[in-house]
């Protein structure tokens, strides 16, 4: 959804999203280490901390280069996504951590099938995020306002919208998203500082084949791939799983560029 809502609104290709999720991570694992926080209670504090430096990232770094083309801000976003990485193997280290609550090893029965609680809470609260977002893009001032900045950044200039103050709050949100997701994969997989590049490749998945900009296409767009790769992985074995994600991308760009939600103006943008 983060990196959607950046693309779509700012037109930025944010290659620093999957470093941001690695933070969200990383924050959820010491937060449960230090203080015995649930990795699921950590999520407020993760999109906070991540909200901060996606607005200040956008305000004073990645502001300067937009009016220079989608180019030089996907060249900005690589370098920082390679500088957020290298500063947390400093701090960090390589080494694999993961989180393991009270509740790991159980799960709900439904009949021969048991649903893990780890994975129930992340599809839970990934889906309540959703709501939340796209109630608020939908019914709020400032949603409405990011709405129209991505629709015609003119005309909500003519209108009084501070456009500079809706790309820096968009950024930070595209953000705390992904310091919510990072948050959540903490329960469910292994934390390192370089796991955000399997989940960049993904989001760009997601967001073309949703459709750029709307929280809903997000929704579709990820249990679209996700149903594809399971039922690809059992087809033609799990080797190839990363591959049917990206033959799914070139399939979309070639068919329908703006997406399965997207509308036709954002491809053209």
């Amino acid at each position: 959804m983060g990196f959607s809502l950046t693309w779509g609104v700012l037109k930025v290709i944010n290659i620093a999203h999957g470093a941001m999720v690695m933070l969200g991570a990383y924050a959820a694992y010491f937060l449960f280490t230090r203080f015995g926080l649930d990795p699921f209670g950590s999520i407020p504090f993760a999109m906070a901390a991540l909200f901060l430096l996606g607005y200040v990232l956008q305000r004073f770094v990645i502001n300067r280069v937009m009016g220079h083309g989608i180019f030089m801000t996907l060249v900005l976003t690589f370098g920082v996504s390679l500088f957020l990485v290298d500063v947390a193997l400093i701090l960090f280290s390589g080494d694999y951590r993961s989180i393991t609550p009270s509740y790991a090893g159980q799960g709900m029965r439904l009949g021969d099938v048991v649903i893990p609680f780890q994975l129930l809470g992340v599809a839970v609260i990934g889906l309540l995020l959703v709501f939340a977002l796209n109630s608020f893009l939908s019914r709020s001032k400032l949603g409405r306002a990011i709405r129209a900045t991505a629709l015609n950044r003119q005309s909500a200039q003519l209108v009084g919208v501070d456009i500079h103050r809706v790309y820096a709050l968009t950024f930070g949100i595209g953000a705390a998203m992904a310091g919510a997701a990072g948050a959540l994969l903490s329960t469910i997989i292994t934390i390192t500082p370089v796991m955000g590049e399997t989940f960049i490749g993904k989001s760009f998945v997601v967001a073309t084949l949703g459709g750029l900009g709307t929280v809903n296409g997000a929704l579709v767009g990820g249990l679209l791939l996700g149903l594809a790769e399971s039922f690809g992985a059992s087809i033609v074995g799990s080797s190839y799983q990363a591959a049917i994600g990206y033959l799914i991308l070139v399939a979309v760009l070639v068919l329908r560029p703006e997406g399965v939600l997207g509308k036709k103006f954002f491809a053209e943008a």
